[in-house]
C-alpha cells in the first residue's frame, strides 16, 4: 500500500473525529441562543402582582380598570393602607402599590427585591397619574445598597460561583479519573470551600454588594457550589466528554435565565417563571437577596432549595461511585484514555 493511500484513511478518521467534537460548541451555541434569547430579549408581565391603596370605591374602581386594560398581564389587588402596601412589598408578594390621591399620588416599590420590576410598575401607573395632571412621586422602600444600585450585583455573582463549580468539574471528573470516588469526593469538599471563599471575598471587600450578613452569603455560596460539584462529578461516571454539555444545559442555560437575579419570574414567560420556584440558582439570588434586603424574609425555603440541591448530588455521587466499584473496567489503552482525558480538559478550558 502506497504512503498516500495509507495517509488518506487517516485524515478521514481525524476529520471524524474533530466533527464529532464540534457538535458540543454547536448545541452550547443554539442552547445559550434559545435560553438566552428566550428568557432576557422580551421581558413582559405576566400576572405580575400589584396594588392600589385604599378600601373605598374609588381605590376599587381604579383597580378593576388598571386589570381590565392589562388582562393577564397584571394581578391587581387592593389593599386597605399604606402600612399593609410596605409590609407586602418587603415580603416580595406584590411588586410595587399606587395610592390614589387628588393632590400627590404616590407608588412605592422596593427595587431591591427587583429593579426592572420596578421599572415595570413605573411605567403602568405614571400614565394614570398623568390623567390628573400630576407627578407621580415614587417612594422606594428597599433600595439595594451604594455600590450595587440596579440590585443585580447578586446575579453575577451567581455567575461567578457557578463557572468556579462547573468548571471545575471537568478537572476533578477528567484529571481526577484515576482516584477513588471517595477522594474525589473529599475534593468537591475543599474546592467547593474554596469557591464560596471567592464569593464572599467578591461580595464583600472586592466589591461591597454585602454590607453586612457576609457569613450568610458565604454559607449559600458553599451549599450552592457544593450542590453543583457533587452532581458534576456524580455525572462524569456516566456522561464522560458530555458532561460539560450538560453541565452548561444544568447551570447555565437554565439556571441563570430562571434565577430572577436580571428578570424576576412574574416578567418571564411561563416556562423560565416555573422553574424559578426550585432551580438552585433561583434558591441562591433569593436567599441572598432576601438575607441581606429583606430581612431574612423566606431565607429558610431558598436555603431548604440549595440543601436539596446538595443531597441530590451526594446522592449522585454515592450512586456513581457504587458503579465504578462493581463494573469491571473496559480494556482501553492507557494512551488513549489520556487523551480523552485531555479532550475534555480541552473543551471545558474552551467554553
Amino acid at each position: 500500500m502506497s504512503a498516500t493511500a495509507a495517509a488518506a484513511p487517516r485524515t478521514r478518521d481525524a476529520l471524524r473525529h474533530v466533527l464529532l467534537h464540534l457538535v458540543t460548541p454547536l448545541l452550547m451555541c443554539l442552547g445559550m441562543g434559545l435560553a438566552y434569547m428566550g428568557a432576557f430579549v422580551t421581558p413582559e408581565p405576566h400576572d405580575m402582582p400589584i396594588a392600589v391603596v385604599g378600601s373605598g370605591p374609588r381605590a376599587e374602581a381604579l383597580a378593576r380598570t388598571v386589570q381590565d386594560k392589562a388582562g393577564d398581564a397584571l394581578d391587581v389587588r387592593t389593599l386597605a393602607d399604606r402600612e399593609q402596601a410596605v409590609a407586602a412589598l418587603k415580603s416580595l408578594d406584590i411588586a410595587g402599590a399606587y395610592l390614589p390621591d387628588a393632590k400627590a399620588p404616590e407608588l412605592i416599590v422596593a427595587s431591591a427585591g427587583s429593579d426592572m420590576s420596578a421599572l415595570a410598575v413605573q411605567k403602568i401607573f405614571t400614565p394614570v397619574a398623568a390623567e390628573q395632571g400630576l407627578p407621580l412621586k415614587v417612594t422606594d422602600v428597599a433600595k439595594p445598597v451604594s455600590d450595587d444600585p440596579t440590585g443585580q450585583g447578586l446575579f453575577f455573582l451567581l455567575v461567578a460561583v457557578s463557572i468556579g463549580s462547573y468548571a471545575s468539574v471537568a478537572v476533578l471528573g477528567a484529571a481526577g479519573a484515576a482516584l477513588r470516588m471517595r477522594v474525589r469526593a473529599a475534593l468537591v469538599v475543599g474546592v467547593s470551600f474554596a469557591v464560596s471563599l471567592i464569593g464572599a471575598a467578591l461580595a464583600g471587600p472586592v466589591f461591597h454588594l454585602a454590607h453586612q450578613g457576609l457569613w450568610g452569603v458565604w454559607a449559600m455560596s458553599w451549599l450552592y457550589s457544593a450542590g453543583v460539584l457533587f452532581i458534576g462529578v456524580g455525572l462524569h461516571t456516566f456522561l464522560k466528554r458530555w458532561t460539560t454539555l450538560t453541565m452548561m444545559v444544568l447551570f447555565v442555560m437554565l439556571n441563570f435565565t430562571t434565577s430572577g437575579g436580571l428578570f424576576r419570574p412574574e416578567l418571564q414567560n411561563g416556562f423560565f417563571g416555573s422553574l424559578h420556584a426550585f432551580w438552585n440558582g433561583a434558591g441562591f439570588v433569593e436567599g441572598i437577596r432576601g438575607h441581606l434586603y429583606f430581612g431574612g424574609h423566606d431565607l429558610g425555603r431558598h436555603v431548604m432549595t440549595l440543601a436539596a440541591w446538595l443531597v441530590l448530588g451526594l446522592l449522585m455521587t454515592a450512586v456513581a461511585g457504587l458503579w465504578e466499584r462493581r463494573r469491571r473496567p473496559a480494556p482501553v489503552a492507557a494512551a488513549t484514555r489520556e487523551a480523552d482525558q485531555e479532550e475534555e480538559m480541552e473543551e471545558s478550558v474552551a467554553v
